[in-house]
C-alpha cells in the first residue's frame, strides 16, 4: 500500500458508506421489521399485481394471449420496481442527501423479512406450546396456503418449519444476495436489485401457480423467479452445510431430495435445512379440500419440535450474517483495489 498506509486506512469513504447502508438496513430489519399497518412496498406490489391480473384474466381467454400478458406483467413489475426505486432514490438524494440515504436504508430493510419470519413463527408456536390448537391453527392460516382446520400439533409444527425453511431463502437470503450484488455494480446500488427481486418473489407468490386461473398468466413470473433464486438457493445450501460442519452430507441430501419437488429451489432449501436439523419434511397437505402429497425431504432422525423451528430461524440468521460480513469485505476490498486504476469508475454502490 502506498506510503506504508495500513489497508484499513486506505479504504475510501464511499466503501464504508456502501457497507454501512447494508448493516444499517440489517439492524433496522432485526430491531423493527415491518410494523403492521405501516406502508410497505410489497403491499403496493400486491395491489398492482391484483389489478393487472383481474384485467388480464377478463380481457384474454386464450392461453397464448394470457402468456403474453403474463410476460408483460413479469418483466414490467421486475424492471419497473428496479428502475423506479433507483430513479426515486436518485431524486431524493438530489433534493436532500440525508433524506435519500435514510429512505434508501428503509427500503432496503423492507426487502428482508427476517424479523417478520420470526414473528410469524412465534405467533403459531406460542399458542401451540400453551395447548391452544384452535388459536395455533388460526395463526398458521395467515401464513400458509394449505388448509389448517383439523391439523394436529405435529402437522402444525411441520407447516411452520417448512415455511421458515422456504422463506429463509426467498424472503431473507436471496434479497440479501441481490443487495450485495447491486452494491458492487457501478452506479446501481443495493436497493434497485433487491427491490427487483422482491417484485419477482411477490409475483411468484401471487400468480406463479400451475393451477387455474394463473396457469398461463403466471407462467413467466414463476420461471423468472425460479431463475433468479437458483444461485442464491445453492449458495444457501453450501452455507448451511458449512455452518453445520457437514457440507458434503447436506449437499448430498439436498441433491438427493430437492429435485423431487416441482420447484427447482424450494425442495433444495427445505432439504438443506432438514439435513442440518435431522428432520423429515413433506407429506400430505390439503389446499381448499384438494389433497396433495409433497415429496419427502431429509431423514426422519428426530421429531419436529418448536426447538427445531427456532434452530432453523437461527440458521437463517447465521447465514445472513456470514453473507453480509463476507459481502462487506468484498465491497471494501473492491473499492480499495480500484484506487490503483484511476481510469476505472469507482464502485459507488449508490444506495
Amino acid at each position: 500500500m502506498a506510503c506504508g498506509m495500513p489497508w484499513i486506512l486506505a479504504i475510501p469513504p464511499e466503501a464504508w458508506a456502501t457497507a454501512g447502508r447494508l448493516w444499517a438496513a440489517a439492524l433496522l430489519d432485526y430491531g423493527l421489521g415491518d410494523p403492521w399497518g405501516w406502508p410497505h412496498p410489497v403491499r403496493v406490489m400486491g395491489w398492482m399485481i391484483t389489478q393487472y391480473s383481474r384485467f388480464a384474466l377478463a380481457a384474454a381467454a386464450s392461453a397464448p394471449t394470457q402468456r403474453r400478458l403474463g410476460i408483460i406483467l413479469a418483466v414490467g413489475m421486475i424492471s419497473g420496481w428496479g428502475l423506479g426505486s433507483w430513479a426515486f432514490l436518485v431524486l431524493l438524494h438530489w433534493v436532500n442527501p440525508v433524506l435519500g440515504e435514510s429512505v434508501g436504508v428503509i427500503l432496503l430493510a423492507s426487502c428482508w423479512a427476517g424479523r417478520s419470519l420470526r414473528q410469524a413463527a412465534t405467533e403459531v408456536l406460542r399458542p401451540l406450546q400453551a395447548g391452544d390448537l384452535a388459536e395455533a391453527r388460526q395463526a398458521l392460516s395467515r401464513y400458509v396456503g394449505r388448509d389448517t382446520d383439523g391439523l394436529e400439533s405435529p402437522e402444525i409444527l411441520r407447516a411452520v418449519l417448512e415455511t421458515v425453511c422456504e422463506n429463509g431463502v426467498d424472503g431473507v437470503l436471496a434479497p440479501l444476495f441481490y443487495a450485495l450484488l447491486g452494491a458492487v455494480i457501478p452506479g446501481v446500488g443495493s436497493v434497485p436489485l433487491a427491490m427487483a427481486y422482491k417484485a419477482a418473489s411477490t409475483l411468484d407468490s401471487m400468480v406463479g401457480y400451475r393451477e387455474a386461473p394463473y396457469t398461463n398468466l403466471g407462467w413467466a413470473s414463476a420461471r423468472l423467479e425460479d431463475g433468479l433464486t437458483w444461485l442464491p438457493c445453492r449458495l444457501a445450501v453450501l452455507t448451511l452445510g458449512l455452518i453445520a460442519g457437514r457440507p458434503r452430507v447436506v449437499w448430498r441430501i439436498a441433491r438427493r431430495d430437492g429435485p423431487a419437488d416441482p420447484s427447482p429451489n424450494s425442495g433444495w432449501s427445505e432439504a438443506a435445512y432438514a439435513a442440518v436439523l435431522g428432520v423429515r419434511l413433506g407429506g400430505i397437505n390439503a389446499y381448499r379440500g384438494l389433497v396433495k402429497v409433497k415429496p419427502y425431504v431429509g431423514d426422519d432422525d428426530v421429531p419436529i419440535t418448536a426447538g427445531r423451528v427456532e434452530q432453523a430461524l437461527r440458521l437463517t440468521r447465521k447465514c445472513f450474517l456470514i453473507w453480509l460480513g463476507t459481502g462487506s469485505l468484498v465491497i471494501l476490498g473492491l473499492h480499495t483495489r480500484l484506487q490503483s486504476y484511476p481510469g476505472l469508475p469507482f464502485l459507488t454502490g449508490l444506495y
